[in-house]
């Protein structure tokens, strides 16, 4: 790991400096560490092109090309790979994930995803509880909708606890309900909606029993969660190296990080352990999150004095703040004059001080406000060179594209209709759902757009389920929901997922493709991603990740 960039450096000159030039010839004078050879490589580089080979030295791509030009750039210690035929990609960024919070509840989480039925989904809480002793904590904390079961329903409290008879389980559905078993529920101290944070609300079946489902608000089903034992910093630790390895193996090498609810100051240290240790596997960028209701502007001043923007190195990087940039506009339908004073005075002093921003904005409602201000203050402090971002904006408009295209602001997209398409076509209607989201549409516009998950307490932080979602545009339950024209073509759409997702934290010059010069983060998968038929997408895994030429997965 390198050192960490001394704080106070210049963003230009962390992210910006031009690329040495390569040497690259005479081959001798700078053999490659690497070569994988006998493959498709596809590079998406301006030609599109289509590569056999591939060479890293120092931690850097040397050369892509034909197997014979690459192996001329051997060494008497090059190490040699045979893939055998098989599709290397740019390594994935995900633009959008709360990885560092997953990392955190690895180990003391249940995960639901990939389950088809209800049965299998409480085969994992019975197969978790196993060896445990009584009062350990069963918790499945999202990633998972109804829609994916073959029964299409939610699960019962009957059958959470029939699957760990005994033990206090928490199960979230989304950010709008929470599902507790009776020792779950005595454990906290749940007997009546005065026991719930915020506005939440008990359920009770049709014969007026309490069903263990509690409905809420996004405070309401945050503050149930806070009520959970918190790991151990050892579990944290162990945690994140394990979800960060999983990530690898499904050919995921950056993340870019909003930071998000239940987390605080304190949740970074395993992360920044790891960092100092040199033992990450992904390059990650991050965020600063809104906490404290009321503070959020003498927050970022007192943080900011000692982590300025740019703090880190390669691996570890500040990049700003959000997606909650202010609670008063988080979630606001209808956000007041005091509201939007609010945000527009931490968004001018974001911009005057050189800050990224991304902003929460789930649905096209609305985003006038927000574009209003960003406007105000593009006028005294040009924000293009900022690279701000919304994330969400699912139904986004032709005029509001427009607006974020002539401001350059990019759009962080996720795959939220994959799990939640059947609820917002109902909320939105058939018309409307013909082109959520716009991905195609938003491109041709010019807008930048990053490919990503939001996982993992909404969705699946696995990548190719994303891409397969952006290809056919069904959900996990096979509703079909954009027309043809806003699905777009496999190498479009992992470009989003590649040099669209690095453009957010100023990395496009860095990584994101297969040519010289850049950062040798690449996958090689089990199957050809460009050709293999759209279902079986969400299926691929890498066999061989490499990040800066270290191989950080291999399969066994």
């Amino acid at each position: 790991m390198s050192a960490p960039t001394r704080p106070g450096l210049a963003l230009s000159a962390l992210l910006l400096a031009p690329l040495a030039p390569l040497a690259v010839a005479p081959a001798a004078a700078q053999p490659a560490d690497t070569i994988l050879s006998n493959g498709k490589l596809v590079t998406l580089d301006a030609k599109s092109s289509i590569a056999q080979a591939i060479a890293v030295a120092d931690g850097r791509i040397l050369a892509v090309g034909d197997n014979a030009t690459i192996a001329r750039l051997a060494g008497p210690h090059t190490r040699r790979i045979d893939l055998h035929g098989r599709t290397v990609i740019p390594g994935l960024i995900d633009s959008h994930i709360h990885g560092i919070r997953a990392g955190l509840f690895t180990t003391s989480e249940v995960n639901w995803i990939g389950t088809r039925s209800i049965a299998e989904a409480m085969a994992r809480l019975t197969q978790a509880a196993k060896g445990q002793p009584q009062d350990h904590w069963l918790i499945v904390a999202g990633g998972w909708s109804e829609n994916q079961f073959a029964e299409h329903r939610l699960p019962t409290q009957a059958e959470i606890a029939a699957a760990a008879p005994g033990h206090p389980i928490y199960i979230q559905h989304f950010y709008d309900s929470v599902l507790l078993s009776p020792a779950g529920m005595a454990s906290l101290h749940i007997a009546a909606d005065t026991d719930i944070p915020g506005k939440g609300h008990l359920e009770n079946t049709p014969d007026g029993r309490p069903s263990g489902w509690i409905s809420g608000n996004v405070p309401a089903i945050t503050g149930m969660f806070d009520k959970l034992p918190v790991p151990t910093e050892a579990q944290s630790l162990s945690g994140t190296i394990e979800f960060f390895h999983d990530m690898n193996r499904l050919g995921v090498t950056g993340i870019d990080d909003p930071g998000g609810f239940n987390i605080t100051a304190a949740s970074y240290r395993p992360l920044f352990q790891i960092w100092h240790e040199g033992k990450l596997t992904m390059r990650v960028r991050f965020s600063m999150f809104a906490q404290r209701r009321g503070h959020e502007l003498e927050d970022y001043k007192a943080s900011l004095g000692v982590m300025p923007m740019g703090f880190g190195d390669d691996m570890l990087r500040f990049n700003g703040i959000g997606e909650n940039v202010d609670w008063a506009m988080y979630n606001n339908d209808h956000p007041n004059d005091a509201a939007k004073a609010e945000y527009r005075a931490i968004a001018e002093w974001a911009a005057s001080n050189g800050l990224t921003l991304t902003q929460h904005w789930y649905m096209n409602t609305a985003v006038d406000s927000l574009l209003d201000i960003f406007e105000e203050v593009n006028k005294t402090h040009p924000i293009a060179p900022l690279r701000w971002s919304i994330a969400h904006l699912n139904d986004a408009s032709d005029a509001t594209l427009a607006r974020m295209k002539k401001l350059g602001v990019g759009w962080t997209l996720q795959d939220a209709t994959y799990f939640d398409g059947e609820r917002m076509k109902d909320e939105i209607g058939a018309d409307a759902m013909r082109r959520v989201p716009p991905m195609v549409s938003a491109a041709k516009m010019g807008v930048v757009i990053g490919g990503g998950t939001d996982a993992h307490r909404v969705n699946s932080y696995n990548p190719f389920s994303s891409l397969q979602w952006m290809l056919d545009g069904l959900t996990v339950g096979g509703m079909k929901t954009r027309d043809a024209a806003e699905l777009p073509s496999r190498e479009q759409a992992l470009r989003f997922y590649t040099l669209g997702s690095a453009w957010f934290s100023f990395d496009d010059a860095k990584r994101g493709s297969l040519e010289p010069g850049k950062q040798a983060d690449l996958a090689v998968l089990d199957q050809d991603y460009m050709s293999v038929p759209t279902e079986r997408i969400g299926r691929t895994q890498s066999v061989l990740t490499m990040l800066g030429g270290k191989i950080v997965y291999e399969a066994k």
